[in-house]
Formats: C-alpha cells, sequence, structure tokens
C-alpha cells in the first residue's frame, strides 16, 4: 500500500512538473515575440493540454517498476516559431533552456524547505520529508534528461546555438536519428546520469 501511494505521487509530482516545464518554454518564447503557444493553448496549468501518452503515462509507470529506477518523462513539446523572434538562433536556445531552468528552480524551492525543516529541527513535519525529497529528485532528473543534446530534448537546441555552420551535418543527424539514440539511452545508459543527479541533490539539500 505504501508503495503504490508513493509510486502515485511521484507520477502526480512528474506530472506537475513537465507542466511547469512546457509552460516555460511557452512563457519564454511569448516574451521574444513568438505567441504561437499562446495561439495553440499552451500557456496552461491544465495537465490534459500538455500529457503525452507514452512520455508522461506509459514510460514513468514502467520505471516506477524498475527496482531502484527514477520514474520520469516528458511532455507534448509546445510549439514555437524562432523566426518570429529578433534572433531565431539564440531565442531557440533560450526558449530551450527555459524548461530544465524551470525544474532547477522547483527543486531548489523545495530543496530549502528540507533544509528549514532540518535547520529548524520541526520534529512533526519529518514524515514530508520523503515526498519533498521525491519533488526535489524528480525536478532535478527532469533539468539534467532534458539538458542531454539528443533531439527532441531541450539539449539538442542548445548545442545547435553552439556548433559553428561546418558542423551543420551533425545537427541534421541528431534531429533524424535523436529518438532512436533518445530510447537506446534511456533503457541502456539512464544509470550515467546518477552522479550528476546526486551531484546537485547534495549542492540543493547538503549530505
Amino acid at each position: 500500500m505504501e508503495q503504490s501511494v508513493s509510486i502515485a505521487f511521484q507520477i502526480i509530482v512528474l506530472m506537475f512538473s513537465v507542466v511547469i516545464h512546457e509552460v516555460a518554454h511557452g512563457v519564454v518564447a511569448e516574451e521574444l515575440g513568438d505567441d504561437t503557444a499562446r495561439r495553440a493553448g499552451r500557456i496552461t496549468l491544465n495537465p490534459l493540454k500538455h500529457i503525452d501518452p507514452f512520455g508522461s503515462v506509459i514510460l514513468p509507470l514502467l520505471l516506477s517498476l524498475v527496482p531502484g529506477g527514477v520514474v520520469f518523462g516528458w511532455a507534448k513539446p509546445v510549439p514555437f516559431n524562432p523566426f518570429k523572434t529578433k534572433n531565431p538562433k539564440s531565442s531557440s536556445a533560450l526558449i530551450a533552456l527555459a524548461g530544465p531552468a524551470s525544474n532547477l528552480v522547483l527543486a531548489l524551492v523545495f530543496a530549502v524547505a528540507i533544509r528549514v525543516i532540518l535547520g529548524f529541527g520541526i520534529f512533526y513535519l519529518f514524515p514530508v520529508l520523503i515526498f519533498l525529497k521525491f519533488i526535489v529528485v524528480i525536478n532535478i532528473v527532469l533539468a539534467i534528461f532534458n539538458l542531454i543534446p539528443l533531439s527532441p530534448l531541450d539539449g539538442s537546441k542548445i548545442l545547435f546555438f553552439f556548433l559553428p555552420p561546418r558542423a551543420a551535418k551533425l545537427g541534421f543527424v541528431l534531429e533524424r536519428y535523436g529518438y532512436i539514440i533518445l530510447l537506446a539511452f534511456i533503457f541502456f545508459g539512464i544509470n550515467l546520469l546518477y552522479p550528476a543527479i546526486e551531484w546537485v541533490y547534495r549542492v540543493m539539500v547538503g549530505g
């Protein structure tokens, strides 16, 4: 029963976090002059507008069944048109960066809550710590995962900003085969992210 509650809580946190992630993309795009997300009805906290059947439901459920696994996923990408902005290349990178940045901000807010509870010894709130930890960890995972430079993740758009014109062929390859490489990474290489996740968690929350 406790495990079921834990899994359900993690999936709820994940869905809330990916919604914030996608809304952040849309808000930054609009600030830069692109109203595509607004017109598509995607600048909203309504999860039904953002849920991706596989990334938001099926994958998190599968990962929750893996012993010691970290629950994560993604939502439907928010549409944007960088050519509506003054500088399409830099705008694409900024819009992409907004998603992971929003997750790091969420993680930091709840990490501060953990530090306050521990620092002031608010004993009756200690049982809440495990749930706060889930929120922090899930958002750190989302941020780091989305910074992987593989299409369709945000990291690919950030990478394209730094690639010189002569490396355009690499960008094409990543766009074309990114999904395949990403799925292989999820099932065979996701543990490579754990040291980075643990380091960020320790920086935010402490030992």
